[in-house]
């Protein structure tokens, strides 16, 4: 971990555009540990008195009936209708990389099935950290000052998700839920956009 916040600092430190925020992208398939990951950089970033600032692309999903009951293949749906793609491009990554402060962002509540819209102060001098699945689109790619993308086995990650997801219903549903969208979409990512060829760091879990 110390290693991967050494090259994080040593990238901001050296970045040749200081007009705008270090942005630091944390991409991984479902159960790889982005989140606890994303936290324990966040830390130690404070730790050492800079300013952080963390984004959740799960936080920024769309409503429930944009990706669900479409007609579309569900692996579709999950990996190109559970964000708006063009959106994000413009008013999250856009914004951030376009040093645009404040930033006006909808946060999804998935037990209302809406949105609550909140207001985000980035400065120049802040590093900025994202973490989510798919962060490696090609709409998105050019945004980031770093990549770092966490290579964990899919035995670990799979005995994860289904042992986490208790909302999708028991083990049967929470496998079927996984095989037919989930782990299909992720294929579709790893296929297309060879993230692990195409990120700074690979961090094994």
């Amino acid at each position: 971990m110390k290693k991967t916040v050494e090259k994080i600092l040593f990238q901001f430190s050296t970045r040749s555009n200081k007009q705008r925020p270090f942005i630091v992208g944390i991409d991984g398939l479902g159960g790889a540990g982005k989140t606890t990951i994303s936290k324990k950089i966040e830390q130690e970033l404070i730790n050492r008195n800079y300013q952080v600032v963390t984004f959740h692309l799960d936080d920024h999903i769309v409503e429930r009936n944009k990706r669900y009951d479409t007609g579309y293949e569900e692996w579709y749906e999950y990996y190109y209708l559970q964000w708006d793609i063009k959106h994000l491009t413009t008013y999250f990554f856009g914004c951030l990389h376009h040093n645009k402060s404040p930033m006006s962002l909808d946060y999804y509540d998935k037990n209302t099935d809406s949105f609550t819209k909140k207001e985000i102060e980035i400065t120049s001098d802040c590093i900025v950290l994202i973490e989510g699945v798919f962060l490696q689109r090609k709409e998105w790619r050019k945004f980031y000052d770093l990549i770092i993308f966490l290579s964990c086995s899919d035995d670990v990650r799979h005995k994860r998700v289904l042992n986490r997801d208790s909302y999708i219903g028991d083990h049967e549903a929470r496998l079927k839920k996984y095989q037919t969208r989930y782990w299909l979409g992720e294929k579709h990512y790893l296929d297309k956009q060879q993230p692990t060829k195409n990120a700074n760091i690979i961090y094994q879990v």
